[in-house]
């Protein structure tokens, strides 16, 4: 008999049609969440900055700006790369570190927060986002939006994560789809609102409805099994989990008691002590290492070299080719997230050293400018966005397979730093190329 609690497992054939819509509602509500959680963050980015244009011709505080990594305008320099005065990884800087530091030190507290009480929080957060860099009056206000955006996004993806664990494995899928979804459909929403005639403050504010939609993903969409700590802590489940599974146990047949009984005994014997943790992150280090390198060096392709693979014959400008570079690495994420259901990569080193290899090209070819054209460029940064968004949901996927049932929910949490220590670490690396390149 397979249960709803913690043992995900891949999705057998549904026994009815009933299981097969809740199966369907599971997977389209973490679809839905994982759009709504990074849509936020997406659209943060260029909203933040059109609103700081804004300010910067009003309040003529440009100054500010650099001073915070928020480079505005078009200034550039005489340089052959046509180089913006602060590299574009200042801002990524600013956008990683606050779900950095959240993923590095929450997954061993967060179990005292019910999911519900994350998921209210991580709405309530993202909707702050959007009221104040809409209303922001100086840049410092603007700053603390964008804030609001990343611990909005951190905080949902390390609990969302650790929610799969309730539901069967194929949830995974529809994540991973809806967070691939998030990059070209905030993007593009975005812009063409913008491009519609609308100002940034009434097109943020119209994205207000993101975090009600998050809100009706989870709390009407999704089916949540009835071990799921909804509104209670992970010590108050482990209490009176033991005595409720008993009293449903004494209905089965024999065999069936025995295997759930040895899953409860295994999943009741208390919350994970300090020790087990950091056992089960040392056992995870298979997966965090190939996946932070992977994003260490997409990040590095896409803060520190993209910019710079300018092609001044080409007939895009400059601005123009940067957002395609962009846009195509977003669909490459898209299409190989939602890939689960058909292909299955278990040697994520592999991904990772494609990557590097992706990356050692590029610079390479930053250096000596020997691409010929940017539709070469395009490929490569469509292929390079497929690495990433692969990389990405089978880690997660082959966790959630191979980590036992007692420690797969805090594995899953303290995972997702793996990600965001690979985009820190490229931002910072970014710094000393794109003053290199630039000084040429």
């Amino acid at each position: 008999m397979e249960r709803s609690g913690s043992v995900n497992a891949d999705p057998g054939p549904p026994s009815d049609t009933n299981g097969r819509f809740t199966q369907w509602r599971n997977w389209a509500g973490f679809w839905f969440l994982g759009l709504c959680n990074n849509f936020a963050y997406v659209v943060m980015l260029s909203a933040a900055h059109d609103i700081l244009v804004k300010q910067e011709s009003r309040n003529t505080t440009a100054s500010n700006f650099e001073t915070l990594g928020l480079q505005v305008g078009n200034g550039s320099n005489s340089s052959r790369y046509d180089c913006n005065p602060v590299s574009t990884a200042a801002v990524l800087l600013a956008d990683i570190l606050p779900t950095l530091v959240l993923k590095l030190f929450a997954p061993f507290v967060i179990h005292k927060m019910p999911y519900g009480v994350r998921v209210l929080l991580c709405i309530v957060m993202a909707s702050s986002s959007f009221l104040l860099v809409s209303f922001s009056s100086s840049v410092l206000m603007s700053i603390i939006g964008v804030i609001f955006a990343s611990f909005s996004s951190g905080l949902g993806e390390l609990s969302f994560l650790s929610l799969s664990v309730f539901f069967t494995r194929d949830v995974l899928e529809g994540w991973g789809s809806g967070t691939g979804g998030a990059g070209v459909s905030g993007a593009l929403l975005y812009s063409g609102l913008t491009q519609a005639g609308l100002s940034a403050r009434v097109t943020l504010l119209i994205m207000l409805v993101v975090p009600f939609f998050m809100f009706i993903s989870y709390f009407f969409l999704l089916v949540p099994p009835s071990l799921l700590p909804q509104w209670r802590s992970r010590e108050t489940e482990y209490a009176v989990v033991g005595s409720e599974d008993r009293r449903q146990l004494m209905d089965e047949s024999e065999e069936e008691e025995e295997q759930e009984r040895s899953t409860i005994v295994e999943r009741t014997t208390g919350p994970l002590t300090i020790t087990e943790k950091l056992h089960v992150i040392k056992g995870l280090l298979r997966f965090i290492l190939p996946l932070g390198l992977v994003y260490l060096a997409e990040y590095f392709i896409n803060q520190g070299l993209m910019e710079l693979l300018y092609f001044p014959n080409f007939s895009l400008s400059h601005a123009e080719q940067y957002r395609w570079y962009q846009t195509l690495y977003q669909l490459g994420v898209l299409l190989s997230r939602s890939s689960l259901c058909c292909l299955k990569i278990r040697k994520i080193w592999v991904l990772s050293l494609l990557q590097v290899l992706n990356a050692v090209i590029l610079f390479v070819a930053v250096l000596y400018q020997f691409l010929p054209s940017a539709w070469l460029v395009f490929v490569i940064v469509l292929y390079e966005g497929l690495l990433g968004g692969a990389a990405y949901v089978n880690t997660f996927y082959f966790i959630s397979k191979e980590i036992k049932d007692r420690h797969r929910e805090f594995a899953m949490a303290a995972s997702s730093v793996g990600d965001s220590l690979g985009i820190a670490l490229a931002g910072a690396f970014s710094f000393p190329v794109h003053r290199y390149f630039c000084d040429l």
